[in-house]
């Protein structure tokens, strides 16, 4: 009897040596046959297969392939129908996803876009344009204006920039999703807005600073360097034409203004020259004084430079220096004087001059540095004092100055007018005088302040005298006041005003003292105060009043000033005799009449007839008795009546 195999049970696993599904050539009918009913039933495991066809050659995979291949036909249709109708409808608009300074212009047609750009951005072209000089916090700023330096946007241009509808139709899609920024372009001249810049570079640019050291009373300060910029003006107008009509200031290009001074050299300065300066006071030993420099007033005048090598270089403010020292030893200088004469009637004797004693501060200081670097001494130097000085002799300097002291450099001045020369003039006396009257209050200060210069001139034997060269410039720096001046016939106000009477006066003197006349020039009108045919005008470089001393000894002038007169007198070794003998006056022109009723300054006035008059100076020498006659011939023209 053959046993059955064993069943698998319910979600067990066969254990059969042989199964079915493992030989498909095995037949059933090779089995022994059952020996009962009960055995005639066999519990077989489904066996796989190969997948079930269709009878039909695979249909329902056919028809699905043509299900997708339809969908997508559809979508792929739907979608450049979608593509040509976008491109279609905003063919004439701006690129969608297109803003300019912030303003959102994509998708808009043009005139849309336009006045959208003029909308928004209307009011950043009239707001002032901010600059600043560099990208660095706290960089200055200053603000133009963007009319008067030519600025305006381009609409057409900043639209055009944004470009054409794309074609490509992945670009399309994404600009849903994304914007692209075009910068707005502007109109301008890079000349005008070059301009505007320069206008403000005084508030934009950054001096470099070098570092010194500066003096808080005795105690020293080190002050580092601070390195500078200056505008880039080449290349500043482009950046602002770029960018004047963004939100921001517009960052200006700068270049860098650097520093030598390092913070090693400061320390250097600090540590050798600063500190030991101020450590305890200085001295300078002058003529029976001595000055003392305390540590504080060191501090004022010592300074410090660039060496050029990183470091400081120390030097004394000679002014500031001069100014504490003067304290002390003003006293011991003495102004020049010049030598005069003392007078007896017209008789004189000469008072000598004194020569003058000045310190020479440059040379006085030039040691001081030296000193200051020395270690402090509690004994100040010993006051030194001059022994007496002998007539005509020089004071003594002071012996070599020790530790932290200087001496004074003294130097001699002599004066402008010495002894020698008024002694060479002899038994001066006055060899011609001359005086006018009749001034102005304003007049008058400028002639005595020309007097004032004049007094004490001397002229040597052979010299020709100048009053335009010897005053110098008559202007309000040296004195001088407005003052009544007639131009053109019309009364008027200038500086040096009343000049012309003095030098009517000194003429008139030197023309009795008998001097040889080389230049002058009388009045185109007749003034009546003076005397016709024998008066003066000068005028600053272009008229003078000249004359030589054409004698053998020196000459003086003298010049005695009253508010209501002015005397000129000429001091000397007489030679002649002098007379003037005035002609009568002929050729008589009428005066006429003149309007000058357009001229706010106008005044009206009697006209003076012009005429011709000449003047004959007769010279009689002393010693022989000899007479030489100098006429001069003199036309003044008519002045007019004046109307208005």
């Amino acid at each position: 009897m053959t046993t059955p195999p064993n069943p698998t049970p319910p979600g067990g696993t066969r254990t059969d040596d042989d199964p079915f599904g493992d030989d498909a050539t095995r037949s059933l009918a090779a089995e022994p046959a059952p020996e009962s009913d009960a055995e005639t039933t066999v519990q077989l495991p489904p066996v796989p297969g190969p997948a079930e066809t269709s009878t039909t050659g695979g249909g329902g995979a056919g028809r699905t392939r043509r299900r997708l291949l339809i969908g997508s036909g559809a979508l792929v249709g739907l979608l450049v129908l979608l593509y040509v109708v976008d491109l279609l409808v905003s063919a004439t608009d701006v690129p969608r996803g297109v803003t300019v300074g912030g303003v959102a212009i994509g998708g808009m047609n043009r005139l849309a876009a336009e006045s959208a750009l003029r909308s928004d951005l209307e009011p950043r072209v009239t707001r002032p344009v901010t600059l600043v000089a560099g990208t660095d916090a706290g960089a200055p700023t200053a603000t133009i204006d963007p009319r008067s330096a030519g600025l305006d946007l381009d609409v057409d241009a900043t639209i055009d920039q944004a470009g054409e509808q794309p074609l490509n139709p992945f670009t399309r899609l994404s600009s849903f999703f994304t914007d692209r920024e075009v910068p707005p372009i502007s109109k301008g001249n890079p000349v005008a807005v070059g301009q505007a810049v320069d206008r403000v570079r005084p508030q934009l640019d950054r001096p470099s600073v070098e570092g010194t050291i500066r003096f808080d009373g005795d105690r020293p300060v080190p002050v580092p360097s601070a390195p500078g910029h200056v505008v880039d003006t080449g290349a500043a107008p482009a950046v602002v034409l770029e960018h004047w009509l963004d939100p921001a200031p517009v960052a200006l290009p700068v270049t860098p203004q650097p520093v030598s001074v390092t913070q090693e050299g400061i320390d250097t300065a600090m540590r050798d020259v600063a500190q030991p300066a101020v450590a305890a006071p200085a001295y300078v030993v002058g003529s029976g004084r001595n000055a003392t420099l305390s540590p504080g007033e060191i501090g004022s005048f010592l300074k410090f430079d660039p060496d050029g090598s990183g470091g400081l270089k120390p030097r004394v403010d000679v002014p500031t220096a001069q100014a504490v020292v003067d304290k002390d030893l003003s006293s011991t200088e003495a102004e020049p004087k010049d030598a005069t004469f003392s007078f007896a009637g017209d008789a004189a004797t000469v008072v000598p001059a004194v020569t003058g004693r000045t310190i020479d501060y440059q040379k006085t200081f030039a040691g001081l540095l030296d000193a200051l670097g020395k270690q402090g001494d509690p004994t100040p130097p010993t006051t030194f004092t001059p022994p007496p000085v002998p007539p005509g002799g020089t004071r003594a300097d002071p012996p070599p100055a020790t530790g932290r002291a200087v001496n004074a450099v003294y130097t001699t001045t002599p004066p402008k007018v010495t002894t020698e020369a008024l002694q060479a003039i002899g038994p001066a006396t006055v060899i011609g005088e001359f005086q006018t009257t009749g001034f102005a209050a304003d007049s008058g200060q400028n002639i005595k302040r020309v007097a004032d210069q004049v007094n004490g001139a001397t002229v040597k034997p052979g010299d020709t005298f100048s009053l335009n060269d010897f005053t110098g410039p008559r202007e309000a720096a040296q004195g001088y006041v407005e003052a009544g001046i007639i131009e053109d016939g019309v009364p008027d106000r200038g500086v040096g005003g009343g000049i012309s009477q003095f030098s009517t006066t000194l003429y008139n003197a030197t023309y009795f003292a008998g001097l040889d006349e080389v230049e002058h020039k009388e009045h185109s009108y007749y003034i009546s105060r003076y005397p016709a045919g024998r008066e003066a005008t000068v005028f600053d470089g272009v008229i003078d009043l000249k004359f030589r001393n054409d004698g053998t000894t020196p000459i003086l002038i003298r010049t005695l000033w009253t508010p209501s007169s002015i005397k000129v007198q000429i001091l000397g070794q007489k030679r002649y005799d002098v007379t003037s003998q005035t002609g009568n006056r002929t050729n008589p022109v009428p005066a006429g009449v003149k309007s000058l009723a357009g001229n706010p300054k106008c005044k009206p006035s009697k006209g003076v007839d012009g005429f011709t008059i000449t003047d004959t100076r007769v010279l009689k020498d002393v010693k022989t008795g000899q007479t030489t006659s100098e006429p001069r011939t003199v036309r003044y023209n008519p002045e007019p009546q004046i109307t208005c």
